[in-house]
């Protein structure tokens, strides 16, 4: 099944499955509301924006020389750096230091570089036992699903659901549906689990290049397990997470957590900046980060997609999306969803591979007018459509650019620039198109699945204003 097909199916599963909208619409419109609260003053926010759009963007600018920084303080800290040009390799590396600390089991915190490495999958492939921490995460990885969402990762699911599927997987514990004690449940399963670990993975939400810190942003406290109480933490982050000053991440961090999920703070917010020291009582033994390329390189070198690496990974512009929440996360079939997934995944992945992505989206603008660092999603989707069809376009970086052409419809296009490109061509074409509308066929491609085939008028709009008195000048 090719790239169109399968997205057609997903697509098509997602409509006819009534509970999941409602699920989405529920869960989103909450999280709207509350974004809405925490900025009611518009200057504010918009002076916000424009501060952490600086801050991503001198990042970006100055990637190369902050991650010599960042990697330089790092060591000197005492936490081990790696390198990894893809997920094959990041997914190596992680198990070799896991391999040599002999590890066996691992508490994993939320991490949607993971994801794109597959690092669940790789580890238990090669006999490491890995459990999330977080509770979304702990809901898919019991019911064997991908993230539907990169903030809420089992936002797609009710309580009725959630509490089925700890039932099936935790019988000993009594079934409810109840929020706070689905939540208490899944404390006391995973206590255990962080006692006993011998490792932990997490992600990273900011590396400071000034002071070699990794900034871990989260509300369950779990984050705070998984990188403390085993005796070795392994970070993984794509390199684009870099900032060049401590004092780059309060106005990040302010706008992160208010366009994610409407806090004015998280609950938690680590710093973390070496392993345990003589004399101290906790912390890991080693701590190693993993700084993922996976393409990222490719897409920093053009001045336009550039602005596709300022993201925070907030999720706001897939909370705002309307085509998100009718279809769910799901549908897209990429690590990353709505509009960010769509002009992020045919960069990292390529284009003839997903991009029939560009498709899932009306250009609406919602995305761009919330994002909280001025990313022009709508604009680079734009750009990746056009990517996708055009195969004149030189020196681009995006791959399988031109993949997704077709012969029939480009000459379709081409007459239509000839027919409409000089007045006597046009003129006698609308003529005969009027004359002639009773050869419009009914059937138009899939535009016409719920719709009409339009036909032309009976006379041009030239002979009408003719008709009225006017005239050329």
């Amino acid at each position: 099944m090719n790239q169109t097909d399968a997205f057609h199916r997903r697509i098509d599963e997602a409509l006819h499955n009534a509970q999941l909208r409602q699920n989405f619409r529920s869960a989103l419109t909450g999280i709207m509301a509350r974004r809405a609260e925490q900025f009611p003053d518009e200057t504010q926010l918009q002076a916000l924006r424009d501060q952490a759009r600086a801050v991503r963007a001198n990042a970006l600018v100055r990637q190369p020389e902050l991650l010599e920084r960042l990697e330089a303080k790092l060591t000197e800290n005492g936490i081990q750096v790696h390198w990894a040009e893809g997920p094959d390799e990041a997914n190596a590396i992680i198990h070799g230091i896991l391999e040599r600390a002999g590890a066996k089991t691992v508490v994993k915190g939320k991490s949607m570089v993971s994801e794109e490495t597959g690092l669940n999958h790789y580890l238990e492939h090669h006999g490491i036992e890995v459990i999330e921490s977080d509770l979304g995460e702990y809901i898919i990885q019991l019911a064997e699903e991908p993230p539907s969402h990169i903030v809420a990762p089992a936002i797609h699911k009710n309580r009725r659901e959630v509490a089925e599927l700890f039932q099936r997987f935790h019988p000993e514990i009594p079934y409810t549906e109840d929020i706070d004690q689905l939540t208490q449940s899944a404390r006391v399963v995973l206590r255990d689990r962080f006692a006993n670990a011998d490792a932990g993975i997490s992600g990273v939400n900011f590396a400071v290049a000034e002071t070699g810190t990794l900034c871990l942003v989260e509300n369950e406290g779990n984050g705070r397990l998984s990188t403390t109480a085993p005796r070795v933490h392994v970070a993984i982050t794509g390199i684009e997470k870099v900032v060049e000053r401590l004092s780059d991440v309060p106005p990040l961090l302010e706008i992160l957590t208010k366009s994610a999920t409407g806090q004015p703070i998280t609950t938690y917010f680590n710093m973390i900046s070496r392993p345990r020291q003589p004399g101290e009582l906790d912390g890991p033994e080693a701590v190693h980060l993993v700084l993922l390329d996976n393409g990222r390189s490719r897409i920093r070198v053009d001045d336009e997609l550039l602005d596709t690496l300022r993201c925070i990974r907030c999720g706001a512009c897939i909370n705002h999306c309307p085509v998100y929440v009718q279809l769910g996360g799901h549908a897209y079939g990429t690590v990353y969803p709505g509009p960010i997934g769509i002009a992020l995944e045919p960069q990292r992945i390529g284009i003839h591979k997903v991009g029939t992505l560009t498709s899932a989206c009306t250009l609406c603008g919602a995305c761009g007018e919330v994002c909280p660092v001025r990313i022009p999603l709508p604009k680079l989707i734009n750009r990746l459509r056009a990517e996708a069809v055009d195969g004149l376009r030189a020196g681009t970086a995006v791959r399988g650019h031109g993949s997704m052409r077709k012969p029939a419809e480009a000459g379709v296009w081409l007459l239509w620039r000839w027919l409409y490109t000089a007045p006597s061509r046009y003129r006698l074409f609308t003529r005969l198109a009027t004359r002639l509308r009773w050869m419009t066929p009914p059937w138009l491609g899939a535009w016409t699945r719920y719709r009409c085939a339009p036909r032309p008028a009976q006379r041009t709009l030239h002979e009408l204003a003719r008709e009225e008195g006017f005239r050329n000048e």
